[in-house]
């Protein structure tokens, strides 16, 4: 099967390896795909019988950038990632170019303080709109929370957050504004906590310098993690007085449902 045969297929550029756990890997784009920060596509590989087999990944990557870039755990058992975590650079990939989804700007009414909310590879889309530089023109803060249970389970949102200061495009755009907070829930590092019980509790303020609590007059928020995750957040975001925004309705904050925990 080649792309003549197939215009869904694309090659693998490179694949980088975090932990035993967690992959990221970078795909060749197709030059018709246009979308926007924060979407996210279907990518997969020849199922049995040739049908394929795919799911939903969130696209890291910019909408600028030339290739397209995935973030992926490892699933033993699972149908596609057991496949996906033995890429290598040059294999085929299936990627249906039609972007959805709902962690973009356009969900979201004008704000100040943007709180991108993260668990495992949820971190994928914040990987996309991090080095998107609208992010930056758009808000007068940005705080990236990112909850993993263990330390190097952070590495690849760390060193992303670590290059953006000497991005040549986004690079003056982010002086002063970015926040970014990790968090473990089970190996002990200089912060601790759940994201629901850092943002309840004030720590994640006080950790920061920041005025708290949570407001709509002030904050907007995105979040992706598992099932479980977003609704907890959502509650907690409803709380403080925030309404769930669409790309039909733009509100105070948004959650990707497509994103339904760390792969299958």
């Amino acid at each position: 099967m080649n792309q003549a045969v197939n215009p869904d297929l694309q090659t693998v550029t490179t694949v980088t390896h975090w932990t035993d756990r967690l992959f990221s890997f970078r795909v060749t784009r197709p030059r018709s795909l246009r979308f926007r920060s924060g979407e996210f596509v279907m990518i997969g590989l020849p199922g049995e019988g040739g049908k394929p087999l795919l799911r939903a990944y969130s696209i890291a990557s910019p909408a600028w950038d030339d290739e397209l870039e995935f973030y992926s755990i490892k699933v033993p058992d699972g149908p596609l990632t057991s496949r996906l975590q033995h890429l290598q650079p040059g294999d085929p990939i299936i990627l249906r170019p039609k972007p959805v989804g709902t962690l973009v700007h356009d969900a979201l009414k004008p704000g100040h303080r943007l709180w991108l909310l993260a668990t495992g590879t949820g971190f994928a889309p914040f990987a996309s709109l991090l080095r998107e530089p609208e992010t930056w023109e758009r808000n007068e803060r940005v705080v990236m929370m990112h909850t993993c249970r263990e330390g190097a389970e952070l590495d690849y949102g760390r060193a992303l957050v670590e290059g953006l200061r000497d991005d040549p495009l986004i690079g003056d755009l982010i002086a002063g504004k970015l926040h970014y907070y990790p968090t473990t829930t089970r190996q002990p590092s200089p912060h601790m906590g759940r994201i629901t019980d850092t943002l309840t509790s004030g720590q994640v303020f006080r950790d920061l310098g920041l005025p708290g609590p949570l407001t709509p007059e002030v904050d907007r928020a995105m979040v992706c993690g598992s099932l479980a995750f977003n609704q907890d957040v959502a509650t907690l975001l409803r709380s403080f007085g925030l309404t769930e925004g669409s790309n039909a309705q733009p509100g105070d904050f948004v959650v990707e449902k497509a994103f339904v925990g760390d792969g299958i």
